[in-house]
């Protein structure tokens, strides 16, 4: 589930190994070239941390939430 923390939203993903995590940050950043609107990614062993903003509105915008359901759909997948 999406929190919302110092103006952006944050989720973390859970992962069986590296590989798998690697594998979605990928596909994240498929979708984040396609909207032209880039999170800021943590990987780590079978975790991956996103963090969503727009920094020139500073803060959430609907850009954000729009990413972060698509990101939702790639987990769900």
């Amino acid at each position: 589930m999406w929190q919302e923390k110092d103006k952006a939203l944050v989720r973390e993903f859970k992962f069986a190994d590296f590989k798998s995590a690697l594998g979605f940050v990928n596909k994240v950043g498929e979708l984040a070239e396609a909207a032209n609107h880039h999170p800021d990614i943590q990987l780590g062993w079978g975790k991956v941390v996103i963090t969503l903003t727009t920094h020139s509105e500073g803060g959430v915008t609907d850009k954000d939430r729009q990413l972060a359901e698509k990101i939702d759909g790639l987990w769900q997948a």
